[in-house]
C-alpha cells in the first residue's frame, strides 16, 4: 500500500473525481451535441423498464439440408467442367449432411477422388466406397462452423430489423445451437417488432453512380430534410428504411434517372444517424442476394484477409456480364439499404468464386469487417426460417414499480446500515459510513463505465453489496479495538489492526468472487448480471474498507488530532 497519507488522498480525491464524470450522464441528459468525457450510462434492463421479450427458433437443419443441395450442384458442375464420368450425385432424404456420387464404373472414382482432393479437401471426405459408389460428408468442424454461420447470419438480420426499429440497448444473443433471444427493452409496438424481426432480409449488388459527387448528394440531402422537416432517428425522427424511401421520392425528379440514395455507416459512427455516408446507386442491376450460394473469409497471398463469395450459375453469368462492363467502378453490396461495403471491380469476374478486397487497414479491423460482409451475403443468400417459441411482455407499470420497490430496497438498506453503524461504532461509524458513500459512487461508476443493462437480479447485486460493504470495516475496527484493548498506542492499533484484517478480508472476498466469475461464465441474462454487479460491489468495497477506511483514520489521528476512536 502506499505509504505517503498525501499520496493516498490523491488517489481518492481522483478516483472520486473520474466516478463523477462516469455518473454525471445518468443524472444529466447530454444531446448528441453536447461534449463531455464520456456518455455511457446505466441501461435499465427489460425486466425493470419494460418491454418485449422473444425467443426465436431457427430452422438451421434447414439451411444445412438447402446447402447440402446446392454443394451436390456446385459438384456437377464441377464433374462436368473437369469432364469427368458420372451417373449422378444426390443428397439422401434422412442425412442431409453428405452426398452420394454414382458412377458408371469403379474406375471413374478415383477423377472424382482427385477432384475432392483438389477442390473439396478441407470441406468433405470421403466416408465410404462401395461398388460404384462414393458417399461423402461434411467435416464435424466444417458442419459446426456452418450451423455457427446460420446463427450469426439470423442475429444479423434481425439486428437490422431492430436498428431500423430505432429500439435503444437492445440484447440479441445465441442461446443453444438453434436458439436466438431477443430482449426489446422500453419499446411499445411489440406487433411491429415482431413483423420486422421475421421478414425476409433484401441483398442487392448495385453498381455505384458517378453522375454526382458527396458534395452534391449532401447538399440535395439537408434541402429535401429541411422543406419536408424530417430528418433520420431521433425521437421525432423517422427510422430508416422509412427515410431512405421518403428522401428518394422527394428527390426523384433531381437525381439521374434509373439510380437511388442508400447510405453507408461511417467506421466510427455507433449508428447509422450518428454517422451516415450517402451514395448514390444504380437500381438496374438486376443481381440479388437471392442468386448467391455462400460468402466466407479467407486469406490473399500476403495472408491479408479477403471475402470469398459464391453464385449459381445464372447469378455467375449475370456477375460476369455485370463486373466486365464496370470495370475500375464501385459495386456496393446492399443489405436492407445499408450499404455494407463498396469495393472496386478490378476486373471481369467470370469464375466459381469471386473476392472482395478490404483495403489497406490492420488486419483486426480489416478481419472484423471481412466477417460482417460475409454474414450480410450469407443473410441474403441463405435466409433461414424464424420460429416463435416464447414471448413475454412486460408492461411499463411493471418496470415503473420495479424501479421504485428497488430504490427503496437500497435506500432502507443503506440507511439501517450508516444507522447500526453509528451506534455500535460511534467514531468508527463514522469512517465506515464515508467509505460506504464512496463505494456506492464508486460501483455505480463502474457499471456506467461499462455500459452495464441494470436487471432487477442487478439490484438485489447493489444491495447485497451494501450489506457486504461494510463486512471488511467491522473485521477491521474489531482488530483495532483487540489492539487498544491490548494497551497499543493509537496510531500502531490503527496500523496493525488493518495489517491483521487484510488477510481475512482478502480469503472472504476471494471465494465470493470464485463463485462470481462461475455465475458469469455458466450463467446467463439476469443470472450473469447479477455476478458482474456483485463482483464489480467486491473490488469497490476491498478498496473502500482497505485503502479509503484507513486513510480516513489516519487523517482523523494524525493531521485533525482526534485522540480516541473506538470505546474499548
Amino acid at each position: 500500500m502506499i505509504q505517503s497519507l498525501k499520496m493516498r488522498w490523491l488517489v481518492i480525491v481522483l478516483t472520486l473525481i473520474l466516478a463523477f464524470i462516469w455518473l454525471l450522464p445518468n443524472f444529466v441528459q447530454l444531446e448528441e451535441d453536447d461534449w463531455w468525457f464520456t456518455k455511457d450510462k446505466i441501461v435499465y434492463g427489460l425486466d425493470i423498464q419494460g418491454g418485449l421479450h422473444l425467443v426465436m427458433g431457427v430452422d438451421v437443419e434447414g439451411v444445412i439440408r438447402e446447402k447440402t443441395a446446392r454443394m451436390a450442384r456446385s459438384f456437377e458442375l464441377d464433374l462436368q467442367s473437369d469432364n469427368l464420368s458420372y451417373a449422378s450425385v444426390t443428397v439422401p432424404d434422412q442425412q442431409r449432411d453428405r452426398m452420394v456420387i454414382a458412377v458408371n464404373s469403379a474406375a471413374d472414382l478415383t477423377g472424382i477422388k482427385g477432384l475432392l482432393e483438389k477442390n473439396y479437401a478441407a470441406v468433405l471426405q470421403v466416408l465410404s466406397e462401395e461398388g460404384n459408389e462414393l458417399v461423402v460428408k461434411y467435416y464435424d468442424a466444417q458442419m459446426m462452423i456452418y450451423k455457427k454461420q446460420v446463427i450469426d447470419q439470423a442475429i444479423e438480420v434481425i439486428r437490422n430489423r431492430i436498428d431500423e426499429f430505432g429500439v435503444s440497448e437492445p440484447s440479441i444473443a445465441a442461446q443453444g445451437e438453434d436458439r436466438i433471444l431477443v430482449q426489446l427493452p422500453g419499446i411499445e409496438d411489440s406487433a411491429r417488432a415482431k413483423e420486422l424481426i421475421n421478414k425476409t432480409a433484401r441483398l442487392d449488388f448495385r453498381i455505384v453512380s458517378e453522375e454526382m459527387n458527396q458534395v452534391e448528394l449532401q447538399g440535395l440531402i439537408e434541402e429535401a430534410e429541411k422543406n419536408g422537416e424530417y430528418t433520420l432517428g431521433g425521437e421525432k425522427g423517422l427510422v430508416y428504411t422509412a427515410y431512405v424511401k421518403r428522401l428518394n421520392e422527394d428527390l426523384k425528379s433531381q437525381l439521374p434517372d434509373g439510380t437511388a440514395i442508400a447510405f453507408e455507416k461511417a467506421g466510427n459512427a455507433e449508428t447509422m444517424e450518428a454517422g451516415k455516408i450517402p451514395m448514390l446507386l444504380q437500381v438496374d442491376t438486376d443481381l440479388s442476394g437471392d442468386k448467391l450460394e455462400d460468402a466466407y473469409v479467407s486469406f490473399d497471398e500476403y495472408g491479408k484477409p479477403i471475402v470469398i463469395f459464391r453464385f449459381d450459375s445464372e447469378g455467375r453469368r449475370a456477375f460476369a456480364s455485370i463486373t466486365e462492363a464496370n470495370v475500375k467502378r464501385q459495386m456496393a453490396v446492399v443489405l436492407d439499404e445499408v450499404v455494407k461495403s463498396a469495393p472496386v471491380i478490378q476486373g471481369k469476374i467470370d469464375t466459381p468464386t469471386a473476392q472482395i478486397t478490404l483495403g489497406g487497414r490492420d488486419y483486426q479491423s480489416a478481419n472484423a469487417e471481412g466477417q460482417l460482409i460475409a454474414t450480410a451475403l450469407r443473410a441474403g443468400a441463405l435466409p433461414a426460417a424464424l420460429t416463435q417459441l416464447e414471448e413475454r411482455t412486460v408492461g411499463p407499470t411493471l418496470g415503473a414499480d420495479a424501479i421504485r420497490r428497488g430504490k427503496q430496497a437500497g435506500i432502507v438498506g443503506m440507511i439501517l446500515i450508516v444507522v447500526f453503524m453509528l451506534v455500535y461504532y460511534r467514531t468508527l461509524g463514522i469512517v465506515a459510513n464515508l467509505a460506504l458513500i464512496t463505494n456506492v459512487l464508486m460501483l455505480l461508476a463502474i457499471l456506467s463505465s461499462l455500459g452495464a443493462t441494470l436487471t432487477l437480479p442487478g439490484v438485489a447485486g447493489i444491495v447485497l453489496t451494501l450489506g457486504m460493504a461494510v463486512d471488511a470495516n467491522v473485521i477491521i475496527f474489531e482488530r483495532i479495538k483487540e489492539e487498544l484493548r491490548k494497551g497499543a498506542g493509537l496510531q500502531t492499533s490503527i496500523k496493525d489492526g488493518f495489517g491483521h484484517a487484510v488477510s481475512a478480508i482478502f480469503d472472504a472476498n476471494i471465494t465470493t468472487a470464485i463463485v462470481c466469475g462461475v455465475l458469469m461464465y455458466y450463467g446467463t441474462g439476469p443470472v450473469r448480471g447479477f455476478a458482474v454487479t456483485l463482483l464489480c460491489g467486491i473490488i469497490t468495497s476491498m478498496f473502500t474498507a482497505i485503502f479509503v477506511s484507513r486513510s480516513i483514520l489516519e487523517l482523523m489521528v494524525v493531521k485533525m488530532g482526534v485522540k480516541k476512536v473506538a470505546n474499548v
